[in-house]
């Protein structure tokens, strides 16, 4: 049976490698941004185990603190060696599990490889079959778009006139203000008038 466990700044340490390997250099956040955050409570290393074997299978870090409730997944991948076994599916009812007091998750979608959109369209239906719902979003991330879902869970999907507001208080909590300039770009969603 899988379980999750929060980890702290020797794990950080350990999955910091796999990070790098698993995400876009444009989307990672630095080694020492990521241990304030964990050191003030922003954010939250999870590890992903098997309880019987004591074996880790994936992980996740999730930023944890802002204003309005919610908490945004910012990374979350199997291990290599595990992938395609349902390890993905297992971990995301764990997380979602972990966060069930809060307003909502949220997820960033990220796609710096995908020429032919598969990847993202692989990223939507999987966050789908949690309850995950796509909102509109004008947001990016090292230069990409950035496609955004949310779970709601006490709060509403519909998130769109404060969804600028939520993503920059989550990285202004973690980022110095250089950085947020250099891999954040979100605006207002300007809905047409009917």
């Amino acid at each position: 049976m899988l379980n999750l466990r929060k980890c702290g700044h020797k794990d950080l340490e350990r999955y910091y490698s796999l990070l790098e390997m698993d995400f876009a250099k444009e989307e990672i956040i630095s080694k020492l941004s990521l241990h304030r955050a964990l050191l003030n409570g922003s954010a939250e290393l999870l590890v992903v185990y098997d309880e019987e074997s004591s074996l880790e299978v994936a992980y996740a870090l999730v930023l944890t603190k802002n204003l309005y409730g919610y908490v945004l997944l910012k990374y979350m991948a199997v291990l290599p060696w595990y992938r395609g076994k349902g390890v993905g599916i297992a971990a995301m009812r764990l997380i979602n599990k972990r966060y069930a007091d809060r307003q909502g998750i949220i997820a960033e979608l990220t796609s710096f490889e995908d020429e032919d959109g598969r990847m993202i369209k692989g990223l939507r239906k999987f966050f789908a079959r949690f309850g995950y719902v796509v909102v509109d979003s004008d947001y990016r991330i090292g230069g990409a778009p950035v496609e955004l879902m949310v779970k709601p869970i006490k709060g509403t999907f519909e998130i769109e006139p404060v969804e600028h507001r939520i993503i920059r208080d989550f990285y202004t909590r973690i980022l110095n203000p250089f950085a947020m300039d250099k891999m954040i770009d979100i605006r207002p969603v300007r809905k047409p008038e009917e």
